[in-house]
């Protein structure tokens, strides 16, 4: 369906990619203010604000790190990947070595036992970690929607090898396999270093950790004030490395689009490095106008809205071919067919609702931002092709 190809790819142009890749960027921002201060986000580090949106100098530092890596992309692909792979070594060394060192070095029984004390007990606590009353009822769906957020977020971009099929050895066996141990990897990683965080820190430091800087005031803990300037760096380069595959892939979809008459014919063409520098420079520009318009956790809402959207969507996928394509080929299995994805769709669907409702002031402009891709296509892209 063009129709349903071009609204995933309109909207991971306007929010799911983009919107990524500037989440990415002012990460590295908010890390980089561990050695700058100014660049934090507080009320004195305020440049202006216009309406909902206040802008803050580690904006401007996150789109330079966009411009920087689109410009290193249009050089060509060994670049790209050349840096990725390094970062990408450095940043998982720099998890293991977190993980294995918090565990040996500072890991406390106390304070796991007091972290899973009442850990099941509907609660909410104010800013000093009191507890000032019970959850009840929609509340507590509310409050985990909003606590997958992170983690949604944070597992995303596991399909981006999708992107790249058609440069992959053998795609038929090695994209469902990628597909597979790298989110395996991923999902390892991030349970192993999570609770490591609660053998280290008691939940209301966890909570209320500067900035969001959860690693930094865990290797506070492990190593001192050395440690979290280290787990700092280490967390700049991850960003910076991750940022790169982002935008290394992200324009590759803009750019397979355009050759199918579904976006802007100029982003069709290949500069002399054989790469997408049109695709590369669009992404840019939205990613950088993204960047000053909301903060890390804003970002993070309206991604993870939209992009489990189109994953349910992608899911029902597999129902309609069954019914439609009986016989057709099938080189991936659905496991647990029909019964798991209908579970994924109704718990994605419930997810979406509970953040329309509990979290609206960016998922609300995520659906619109969406929708708004129907007239778009209507007017401009099939009128296009039809003529």
């Amino acid at each position: 369906n063009p129709l349903a190809g071009f609204l995933y790819g309109w909207s991971s142009f306007m929010v799911i990619q983009t919107a990524t890749i500037a989440a990415v960027g002012v990460a590295f921002s908010k890390f980089l203010g561990t050695f700058v201060p100014a660049l934090d986000i507080n009320d004195e580090n305020l440049i202006t604000q216009i309406g909902i949106f206040k802008i803050y100098p580690a904006q401007f530092v996150s789109i330079a790190i966009i411009v920087l890596l689109t410009f290193i992309n249009t050089r060509g692909v060994k670049e790209g990947k050349w840096i990725q792979t390094s970062l990408t070594t450095i940043k998982l060394l720099s998890l293991f070595g977190l993980i294995i060192l918090g565990f040996f070095l500072a890991a406390k029984s106390e304070v796991w036992d007091a972290n899973w004390t009442d850990a099941w007990s509907m609660t909410s606590r104010n800013n000093t970690g009191e507890i000032t009353g019970k959850v009840f009822g929609s509340a507590i769906l509310g409050a985990i929607a909003a606590a997958m957020v992170g983690s949604i977020f944070s597992s995303d971009a596991w399909n981006n090898v999708t992107f790249i099929a058609g440069e992959v050895h053998n795609p038929k066996r090695n994209v469902g396999l990628s597909l597979f141990l790298g989110t395996l990897l991923v999902t390892l990683i991030y349970v192993a270093v999570n609770i490591m965080y609660i053998s280290v820190m008691p939940l209301q430091e966890i909570a209320s950790a500067p900035q969001d800087r959860v690693a930094v005031a865990a290797s506070k803990v492990i190593w001192g004030d050395a440690g979290a300037a280290i787990i700092a760096v280490m967390i700049m380069i991850s960003t910076f490395g991750c940022n790169n595959g982002l935008i290394l892939s992200g324009a590759r979809v803009y750019n397979t689009m355009a050759n199918d008459g579904l976006f802007f014919t100029a982003a069709a063409k290949l500069n002399k490095n054989d790469v997408p520098e049109v695709a590369l420079w669009l992404q840019c520009i939205v990613a950088s106008a993204l960047c000053l318009s909301g903060q890390y956790g804003n970002l993070l809402d309206m991604i993870s809205f939209v992009v489990v959207i189109f994953y349910a969507i992608t899911i029902a996928g597999i129902f309609i071919l069954r019914k439609k394509r009986p016989n057709a080929e099938r080189p991936y299995k659905a496991f647990g067919y029909p019964v798991l994805p209908a579970i994924y769709i109704v718990m994605a669907l419930a997810f979406c609702i509970l953040l329309i409702i509990y979290k609206p002031a960016f998922t609300w402009p995520g659906l619109i931002i969406v929708l708004l891709g129907i007239p778009v296509y209507y007017i401009a892209v099939a009128k296009k092709n039809n003529s």
